[in-house]
């Protein structure tokens, strides 16, 4: 920009000396951004002469800016505002305004219009934490993350990677997806059958958001995944809830709902329900796309942990049998890595993909490029196979490790069924026990555990149940945990009312 005399002014009876007047005036434009770097200024005489002041007041001014370092000076050019500016902290717009804290309600209105689930406890720091069901970071693949990225860095052709792609999602990644989602899920889909999303939770938002309206009807379980269920929610979608036993969600109460009320959706969790994890029966799966049909209705079938199974080989989703295109199949690796890379995927017919590629669009123009690639060379290499073979020995230890725990020092005070695969065992005290006096007690002696007030989708009264993760703590780790448990029991009368 070029310099206009009429940026300065200066008031000669001021008690600050006119030379810092003018140079004030100057360091204050160009923390402004009004004077631009290596722009120039006017010569000390025709600055001296347009203010009315002596030529020495303006050369004092420029000898205080340079030595200030705000301006560069060159033999026969003259002065220029420095290309390298020193370090500033910001002024406030207006500094006759008091500086107050940054408020903390706009002075517009805000509808409360997204409410917040309580889906996990907050993990104190320094406390030994029984969490929902988690992998262990610890032992994350990052050593093959990094050498994917470095391998990259190495490459001529990484700048493409640094700029838009696609909105789908990397090709390389949902090519390689298709095959792995073929020879471990038997799922017949090609790359142009996945969305690429930031784990599970957004592809079950964007198939909500294409999906529901106000008032339809969505089928869940009781107890089930928060998480969902105010997604659905949100969309003003009505909740009918149907209860869960060991062989999954009841089909009974589903066809009943269906058979009164035009269902537009149904979520289910397929393997390792959360919370109960229970895994829905074959015969119970056949007969739910049975209804899908029947009743045209959608199901999401999320199968967030899939890859991890102990007792058995798993059954196949059901997308691998949806025949007429009812199942939209949500997942991702983001346990079968680590929940920080978030990577998740939805597999759906072509026309429900090509809606939820324009609203994730919307929302974020794409995933990330570089991590999608390398987690697609990682699928390639078989180095995700490898990991997750790795990954479901040690898992597979730990469940028995903590199973045998709680039967040794916790048999009096809880049962529980050693699930076939997931991340955690779901407890049920014995009567009289409140899970919230346990995990404020346990709290106390160094232990984080589920209060039980999120599994249920009414926190009316007091469930008896928790989930106790075993995957991301160690044996000694496991071992702690559940003695510090078996402390605060001990210290428990079942019978007393503060219990």
């Amino acid at each position: 920009m070029k310099f206009s005399i009429g940026l300065i002014t200066i008031d000669k009876d001021a008690q600050v000396a006119v030379y810092l007047q003018i140079t004030n005036s100057i360091i204050g434009h160009i923390r402004q951004g009004t004077l631009k770097p290596a722009s120039p200024l006017p010569s000390s005489r025709l600055l001296a002469a347009a203010l009315k002041v002596h030529r020495k007041t303006v050369v004092a001014a420029y000898d205080e800016l340079y030595a200030q370092s705000w301006v560069d000076v060159y033999a026969r050019k003259g002065f220029f505002v420095a290309k390298n500016l020193p370090d500033v902290s910001p002024r406030p717009i207006n500094s006759t305004l008091k500086r107050n804290p940054y408020p903390i309600k706009t002075y517009f209105d805000v509808t409360e219009k997204v409410p917040y689930p309580d889906l996990f406890n907050d993990d104190k720091p320094g406390l030994l934490t029984f969490d929902d069901g988690f992998p262990d970071t610890r032992v994350a693949p990052v050593e093959l993350l990094v050498r994917e990225y470095r391998r990259f860095a190495n490459y001529h052709f990484t700048q493409k990677y640094l700029t838009y792609g696609p909105e789908q999602g990397s090709a390389n990644l949902r090519t390689e997806l298709a095959r792995f989602l073929g020879e471990t899920r038997g799922l017949q889909v090609s790359a142009d059958d996945i969305l690429v999303t930031k784990g599970a939770q957004m592809a079950i938002y964007l198939a909500a958001q294409i999906l529901l309206s106000k008032h339809d009807v969505v089928i869940a379980a009781d107890p089930g995944y928060p998480g969902a269920n105010e997604v659905f929610e949100q969309t003003g979608a009505k909740l009918k809830l149907v209860p869960v036993d060991e062989h999954g969600i009841n089909l009974d109460s589903v066809e009943e709902i269906c058979r009164q009320k035009k269902v537009k959706l149904v979520y289910v969790i397929p393997h390792h329900h959360r919370p109960t994890t229970v895994t829905l029966s074959a015969d119970r799966r056949m007969r739910l796309l049975e209804l899908a049909h029947k009743y045209r209705f959608a199901i999401i079938e999320d199968d967030y942990d899939y890859d991890f199974h102990y007792a058995s080989s798993p059954i196949l989703p059901l997308a691998s049998a949806d025949y007429y295109g009812s199942v939209i199949y949500v997942g991702s690796f983001c346990k079968t890595v680590a929940p920080g890379i978030r990577i998740g995927f939805m597999v759906a017919p072509a026309n429900l993909i090509v809606q939820a590629t324009r609203l994730r669009k919307m929302i974020d123009r794409q995933g990330e490029h570089l991590l999608e690639e390398a987690i697609a060379n990682l699928l390639k290499n078989g180095d995700i196979g490898r990991h997750l073979k790795k990954a479901n020995k040690l898992y597979h230890e730990r469940r028995d490790i903590l199973c045998a725990l709680l039967k040794e020092h916790l048999g009096s005070w809880l049962s529980f069924k050693k699930p076939d695969g997931g991340f955690a065992v779901w407890v049920k005290y014995a009567d009289g026990i409140n899970p919230a006096y346990v995990a404020e007690k346990a709290s106390a002696m160094g232990l984080t555990i589920n209060n039980g007030r999120d599994y249920f989708y009414h926190n009316t009264g007091t469930h008896p149940y928790v989930r106790i993760g075993f995957a991301s703590l160690n044996p000694r780790e496991l071992e702690a945990g559940v003695k510090i448990l078996a402390g605060v029991f001990k210290k428990l009368n079942p019978k007393s009312p503060e219990v």
